[in-house]
């Protein structure tokens, strides 16, 4: 399975508004978003490429993993970030999804945490590998979003 590392990053006179541009950012606005916990399947290959939404899939499901924060405050950034590791034989693995006002501390997070998810799970923790999205708040709402893209599925 391909899963897809997509992010953006949006502004708009809401907050809704602001990730509704993040996901047109993304390629992924005329889906209805099915989130999904951290799990990475076995054999599956990940790739960062913005998503392109073909337009017969208008509606469809989107299965992600999201990181999503939102900034109403002037002078302020929101900050979304999604950190992986995978097993190099078996490809299967750990997502995290965390958000934040600053970079740093949100790359921090997302170490610590895939690092304690992997020993709990008692899974070699790999290489962990980040996508960080940002933007600062100037006056209109923000948003900063990043997803994991696993398949869209139509309602029939």
């Amino acid at each position: 399975m391909q899963i897809i590392i997509t992010s953006g990053t949006g502004e708009g006179p809401t907050s809704v508004a602001a990730f509704d541009a993040a996901l047109i950012n993304a390629g992924v606005s005329n889906y209805n978003l099915l989130c999904l916990s951290s799990i990475i399947p076995a054999g599956s290959i990940l790739k960062r490429a913005r998503h392109i939404s073909p337009e017969t899939e208008y509606g469809h499901r989107l299965y992600v993993v999201i990181a999503r924060h939102a900034e109403t405050r002037e002078g302020k950034a929101a900050w979304a970030g999604l950190g992986w590791t995978q097993e190099k034989e078996s490809g299967r693995g750990l997502f995290v999804e965390l958000h934040g006002s600053d970079k740093t501390e949100v790359e921090n997070a997302i170490h610590d945490t895939l690092k304690a998810m992997s020993a709990n799970r008692s899974i070699p923790c790999g290489t962990i590998e980040t996508e960080i999205a940002g933007v600062s708040c100037r006056g209109k709402p923000v948003c900063a979003v990043v997803l994991a893209v696993y398949r869209s599925e139509g309602w029939t």
